[in-house]
């Protein structure tokens, strides 16, 4: 194993009608006036944003508000969000809604501590932010644990480039997590969410050692869990206690517990697939669930153990006569899975058919983001990822 830090901060205030304690809690904290954040019209027509309103105004809480995020970010969207929190004076940002606006909201704040750089600069490596606003979320979708995580994601729309920034700085100061607020969403969103929980774990375990048996063990149960509840939410929408389970989760993938003590973790799915969502704009979950199948084909020679072991303990795979086959059936496997959730296992199923010319241009885009080679289960470079690319087709 290696040595690890374990830095997770953030307060949850899990339960049903949680959120009506935002008011309180934002004063807790010493907001001043708070930037609410907010999507499309789900959190309007919901009177989930009235609530938060009135629980802020209950408490004297001065707030402005800004909507719109859409998903995959759009750093249009984060610069609207800097310039009217200067205007405003804001020095508090509450996220209502799911990954996406998690993730505008923590570069809002990113760029409100540091008004005088641009906060691009950030997501292209040219430098590491120095200050962070308080940021605090009300997820409505279970999927990114970006409500506990350090990560933020965003597209320039401008370019075509999704690129992520991770920093512990950017952790949330508190969570409202109230499972009855995922309800609403369609099973198409709900399952993508359930995808996007198992891979961030997934990404941790798949590695080329380090490995803990206690955060194994960890992983794999949380991974078998999100297995059980998905299917019963593809037919149980309005289920609570399977939403409930869906939600923490979610949290837990993302915070850094199922990687403690492994090298890092392996994350190249997670950098393909945001070239797909940069270029033709697919939802993450389901960009991640068409592109692993051809990434685990491509690395589990190279992993065998670990995929093995995947097989055995999560996918509930018999042994069969050598290594190399059962790491393929629990492969199998897992593409049965994501059909039985409704979910994709390549890019003509997600409804992208990249051309030759857009495997390279998201290839050479993927290479430049990580630095010319990515990968734990096998390291990779801007070949390998055009290869992935063409194998998913």
């Amino acid at each position: 194993m290696f040595g690890f830090e374990y830095y997770t901060p953030t307060r949850v205030i899990f339960g049903k009608g949680s959120e009506n304690r935002v008011g309180e809690l934002v004063q807790e904290y010493g907001a001043q006036k708070v930037l609410i954040h907010y999507g499309g019209q789900s959190a309007v027509k919901s009177g989930l944003l009235d609530r938060v309103k009135a629980a802020l105004d209950a408490s004297g809480v001065p707030h402005v508000e800004l909507g719109g995020v859409v998903p995959n970010p759009h750093l249009s969207k984060v610069r609207e969000g800097i310039a009217l929190g200067k205007q405003e004076t804001v020095d508090f940002i509450l996220a209502v809604g799911g990954g996406s606006v998690i993730d505008s909201s923590k570069a809002i704040a990113y760029g409100l501590a540091e008004p005088e750089c641009d906060v691009w600069e950030l997501f292209c490596k040219k430098r590491k932010a120095k200050r962070f606003l308080p940021v605090a979320s009300i997820p409505t979708i279970a999927a990114a644990g970006s409500e506990t995580s350090n990560s933020c994601v965003i597209t320039n729309e401008q370019t075509g480039e999704k690129r992520s920034y991770n920093d512990n700085i950017s952790r949330p100061k508190f969570a409202i997590m109230n499972p009855e607020l995922t309800m609403s969403l369609p099973d198409y969103q709900t399952e993508s969410g359930c995808t996007d929980i198992m891979m961030h774990t997934m990404e941790r375990y798949f590695t080329s050692g380090g490995n803990m048996e206690l955060t194994d063990e960890l992983a794999e149960g949380l991974l078998r869990t999100v297995m059980k509840y998905a299917e019963i939410l593809h037919k149980d929408p309005k289920n609570y206690e399977a939403r409930a389970e869906i939600m923490w989760a979610g949290s837990l993938a993302h915070n850094g517990l199922t990687g403690c003590g492994n090298n890092g973790g392996d994350f190249v799915s997670h950098m393909l697939e945001h070239e797909m969502g940069g270029m033709f704009d697919v939802t993450h979950g389901a960009g991640l669930a068409a592109i692993w199948p051809s990434w685990a084909r491509y690395v589990y020679k190279d992993c065998l153990p670990r995929f093995v072991r995947y097989a055995v303990k999560v996918m509930g795979v018999t042994p069969a006569a050598t290594d190399e086959e059962t790491a393929l059936k629990g492969i199998e496997a897992m593409e049965a899975f994501y059909h039985r959730i409704g979910m994709p296992i390549n890019l003509r199923e997600l409804g992208i058919a990249p051309t030759e010319e857009q495997i390279l241009k998201m290839a050479e885009s993927c290479s430049s983001a990580v630095g010319g080679r990515k990968g734990s289960a096998k390291v990779l470079f801007q070949s390998d990822f055009a290869e992935i690319y063409r194998m998913a087709r």
